[in-house]
């Protein structure tokens, strides 16, 4: 295996070379052996990429640091660095050909746990330092969402109600902890099996307590082992008004228990509206399907029509279609940011499927006393002067 070459020496720089030496350096390297001014020379093509090389590291203050510091084992430093290791604490070498080969074993078993750690969380696996962190340590309950079913009227109103939600909590007759424990023989409660690769110490989850280094003697028999328990709760949940459908409503600290005496989560209460029997909600506006009759609808009228805060007086215009609209202003749902959406009628004209004779005959002189014909315009030329056959092909 070559022998690892030196940066510096390749840049022609010293040791103590500013930013501005290493640049001029690289730039007149650069014009000296680049590729297109030498084609087909492998030997300049081979000093083109040390070149580049040795510039990538000293041109980067932190990397030119640690390859100060440990050589051409820089780069394995830097990976850690990057994946979150503490590098800082590990002692100062000499670079590469002014010691001996690089030694781990110098640093004790802390550099060993540094790089299992990295190890373990570039392949996902746990290591007995992280099981040391993450157990002893306070860890907050989990956030949950339930479903809360309001009705159209407290959207309109807004409410206030007790309800009560089903939680999965810490066992308290085992502490969470499924039962009476023993510490794993094979692991001697450390959750991982150590393999040494070389000059690194390659930690796997014990295949005998599956990384928990703990295994159950008995199990608990209010939690059947599992080291949890349903438990019901009552909470006070404000509904706004105009709340709509799918809202999450936050309940800071109402979810579930921590671990190791953490806090406890949120609890979110998802709304569901039910539908309601005659008002049909879009946005922040309603719409109501109002029955009104032929002489109602022909000569006008005033009626009564329901509203989610009580009945009010409304006056159908002589000539209403069947589906045409009314609006009442303001009388639909509160808004969130404030104010509130319309009300809107739809007329739908009924006509009566049964008569008397007096009626029928009331009718027949009034379809006497009228010449319209309502489908006329059906059978007008069309723009694109075609004309309308009235008729389905």
């Amino acid at each position: 295996m070559a022998e690892p070459k030196d940066y510096y020496q390749v840049l022609g720089v010293s040791r103590t070379a500013s930013e501005k030496d290493i640049k001029q350096a690289y730039r007149r390297l650069v014009r000296q052996y680049h590729p297109d001014l030498n084609p087909n020379d492998k030997r300049a093509e081979e000093k083109f990429k040390e070149i580049q090389e040795a510039y990538e590291v000293l041109s980067d203050p932190e990397k030119r640091s640690l390859y100060d510091r440990f050589g051409h084992h820089w780069k394995s430093l830097w990976q850690a660095k990057q994946a979150g290791m503490n590098v800082e604490d590990i002692g100062w070498m000499p670079p590469t050909g002014e010691a001996p080969p690089w030694d781990f074993t110098s640093f004790g078993e802390d550099l060993f746990s540094s790089f299992a750690d990295l190890l373990s969380g570039l392949t996902g696996r746990a290591t007995t330092r992280q099981r040391t962190r993450t157990t002893s340590q306070p860890k907050r309950g989990a956030d949950v969402t339930v479903p809360i079913t309001i009705d159209l009227e407290e959207v309109a109103k807004g409410s206030t109600r007790k309800i009560v939600v089903t939680l999965e909590e810490p066992c308290s007759s085992c502490s969470g902890m499924g039962g009476r424990e023993t510490i794993c023989p094979v692991c001697n409660g450390s959750g991982v099996v150590n393999q040494r690769r070389g000059l690194i110490s390659l930690g796997s989850p014990c295949h005998r307590c599956r990384g928990e280094g703990k295994l159950l003697e008995s199990r608990c028999s209010s939690c059947g082992g599992s080291g949890k328990v349903s438990v019901n709760r009552t909470v006070e949940v404000v509904i706004p008004k105009g709340v709509r459908e799918g809202t999450k409503l936050r309940l800071q600290g109402q979810g579930p228990a921590g671990i190791n005496g953490g806090s406890r989560g949120d609890l979110y209460l998802q709304v569901e509206i039910k539908p309601h029997p005659f008002f049909e909600r879009k946005d922040d506006d309603l719409y109501l399907e109002v029955p009104v009759t032929f002489p109602e609808a022909a000569l006008g009228a005033e009626i009564t029509v329901p509203t989610l805060e009580g009945t009010v007086r409304v006056v159908v215009p002589s000539g209403s279609q069947s589906g045409q609209l009314l609006r009442l202003s303001q009388m639909g749902l509160p808004k969130i940011g404030g104010g509130r959406g319309d009300l809107y009628l739809r007329l739908k004209v009924v006509v009566p499927k049964e008569l008397t004779a007096r009626e029928r005959q009331l009718i027949q002189q009034l379809a006497q006393e009228r010449f319209e014909n309502p489908r006329a315009r059906l059978w007008l030329p069309k723009r694109d002067g075609r004309q309308s056959s009235g008729t389905h092909s």
